[in-house]
Formats: structure tokens, C-alpha cells, sequence
């Protein structure tokens, strides 16, 4: 009997063990690598692929698990002219498939002239199913109304639009238009928000930036951005929102929420998140990816690190974020990418 009971406690120590792994590989913390200002990630097929600002170049990682981004091999698949209008500041990266074909929304500034009024969002398609192999075309720059920053697309009804921010007098704003094709823009544009609240002008400059698109389960039109100066400890993330069956060209179809919804948490040593973006795990849940600071006054370097966390919705299908949580804090990971 003893020998028996020594095999049924080993075997159940044995489970105890495998299960205490298998919980630990379910979980991870942030941030996902030591660096990443202005993250972005997309699941596609069997993968999740990340890109971040370099400055000098665009670059993807390819990972079936997102937590374990440190571990991919990061593939550098664009460098930008010496001269001309795309030839600096590489910032803001964005990889969408659309219509079968990978496309980088990205920001730039001309040689000679790294100021805003010589900024702009450039594209770049590629055939491959694979983004980090094939040929990147330059599809040149958006013609957008105003020199801006921060571009991004979405479908809605059938339809394509842009969103990007705009430097229009002291401001930065966020402005839609609608899109013929991935690299040309149609008809009139429309400034759908303004930096007119308190906490989106800290840091001495009126800042709306990163617009980003959520569908909500009930229908809802979401756009995020971030608000207020880069280098202040309260850039934070805001939302906008127009109700189903809404014409996201018409400015009255937004609404501003009071305030961010994911904001600093000094409590868990985390400043100034933001620059975030919206995927879709393998099990069909909704994550956000976010940039922030581990610690206060660090302004806007390459320190800024990318973290991911779950979205989760209201009972009136508005989406929900807990604070962002800190560096020890662990959280149940999404699965790995599948098909």
C-alpha cells in the first residue's frame, strides 16, 4: 500500500506541476518589448505581425505568440530614399490586407525640411501573402488637404475611409475622408474633432493624434486617439463615437467622451499611454496595443515600450479598459494565432 500511495502522490504532484506550467504559460505581463513607441499589430492567417517607429526605416515581426514578440526575428522591409518628400522621420507604421494585398500607411518628412509643414502619410503595397517577404511599391503620398501625421484605414457599409491628423493652425486635429482606392483619396475631407478639452492640451501644444476604428458589437462606430503632447506624462487615449447607421464623413455624427479612457496609473508606474491600436485575437476577442513610459518625465523617446491588454464592453456596447496594469502585474494571454 505504501509503494501505491507514494505513485498516486507523485503522479498528483506530477499534475499539480503541469498545470502550475501551463497556467504560467498563459499569462504574461507587459511590456511586450523594452521598446516600441507608436505599436501596431495585425493577425492574419496563422500570425501576428508587429511593427513600431524606428525613425530610419519600417520593420515587421512575425510571431504565432504575441507575447513571446521578443523572441521573433524582427525583418526590416523598407529604408526610405536619401532625398525627397518620404525621406526622414519614419513614424507611425500601419500594416492592413486589403483586397489581398498588404499595405503600410506610414508617416514621413522631405529631406531638408523635418518640420511639420513638410509632414505627410505615404503608402506602400506589397503582393506577398507573407509581409515580411515580396516587393513594397511606393504608392507615393496621400494627397490629403493638410500636412498631418498618423494615417489609418477602415470599411464601413462597404466603404473605405482615412483618418489622420491634420496641423491646422495651432492644432492638430483628426479629419475622415473617403478613399477610392488604398492610396487615393475621394471627395472633400471633414475635421471631425478638435482639441477643446483640458486634459487634451497638456504638454503646451493642443494635440489629437493616432485616430485608430472600432466596430462595436451592437454596431457602434468607434475612433480612438490619443490627446495632448507626446512628452507629457498625460497623453492618454480618448474616444469617439457615432451610433449605428451614422455617415462617418459628417462631423455632427461624432461625439466626444469626456474623458480618456485609458489614461497614467502612477500607482502601477505607468505615463503617459498611448498611440494605440485594435486587434483581433484567434478566438475572435478585441485587444488594444499601446505605448507607454515606466516611469514619470521621460517625454517622447524610443523608452516608450509596447504593451498589450483585453477590451472588454459595456452593457450599452461601449468599449471598457481597466487601467493599464504595470510591469509585474500578470494577465491571461490571448491565444496563439491560428487559421
Amino acid at each position: 500500500m505504501s509503494n501505491r500511495w507514494n505513485r498516486v502522490i507523485a503522479g498528483a504532484l506530477m499534475l499539480t506541476g503541469m498545470t502550475s506550467v501551463a497556467a504560467q504559460q498563459d499569462t504574461f505581463t507587459n511590456p511586450l518589448l523594452p521598446s516600441g513607441p507608436d505599436p501596431w499589430i495585425v493577425h492574419h492567417g496563422d500570425s501576428y505581425y508587429y511593427m513600431s517607429t524606428h525613425g530610419n526605416r519600417l520593420a515587421i515581426r512575425r510571431t504565432a505568440d504575441i507575447t513571446k514578440l521578443a523572441q521573433a526575428q524582427e525583418v526590416t522591409v523598407w529604408t526610405p530614399p536619401k532625398t525627397g518628400p518620404n525621406a526622414q522621420s519614419i513614424w507611425a507604421p500601419e500594416l492592413h490586407r486589403i483586397d489581398g494585398r498588404w499595405y503600410i500607411y506610414y508617416t514621413a518628412a522631405a529631406s531638408g525640411h523635418d518640420d511639420d509643414a513638410h509632414r505627410g502619410v505615404f503608402v506602400l503595397e506589397n503582393a506577398s501573402e507573407d509581409p515580411t517577404q515580396g516587393r513594397w511599391i511606393d504608392r507615393g503620398r496621400l494627397k490629403t488637404q493638410h500636412t498631418g501625421i498618423d494615417g489609418t484605414t477602415f470599411v464601413h457599409g462597404g466603404k473605405r475611409y482615412f483618418v489622420y491628423s491634420p496641423y491646422v493652425g495651432p492644432d492638430s486635429v483628426l479629419s475622415i475622408v473617403a478613399m477610392a482606392n488604398p492610396w487615393t483619396l475621394t471627395g472633400s475631407e471633414t475635421i471631425i474633432a478638435r482639441p477643446d478639452q483640458a486634459w487634451e492640451r497638456q504638454g503646451g501644444r493642443q494635440i489629437l493624434e493616432g485616430p485608430e476604428f472600432l466596430l462595436g458589437p451592437r454596431g457602434d462606430l468607434f475612433l480612438s486617439y490619443s490627446g495632448s503632447a507626446c512628452w507629457s506624462d498625460d497623453y492618454a487615449i480618448g474616444l469617439l463615437h457615432a451610433p449605428p447607421g451614422s455617415d462617418p464623413l459628417k462631423a455632427s455624427s461624432w461625439t466626444k467622451a469626456p474623458k480618456p479612457i485609458l489614461a497614467k496609473n502612477p500607482e502601477q508606474g505607468v505615463y503617459a499611454p498611448g498611440h494605440n491600436g485594435f486587434f483581433e485575437a484567434s478566438d475572435g476577442t478585441t485587444w488594444i496595443v499601446y505605448h507607454a513610459n515606466p516611469g514619470p518625465d521621460m517625454k517622447c523617446t524610443a523608452k516608450r515600450s509596447p504593451r498589450i491588454q483585453p477590451v472588454r464592453w459595456n452593457a450599452d456596447g461601449r468599449p471598457k479598459l481597466d487601467p493599464p496594469p504595470g510591469a509585474g502585474t500578470a494577465l491571461k494571454a490571448p491565444p496563439h494565432a491560428k487559421r
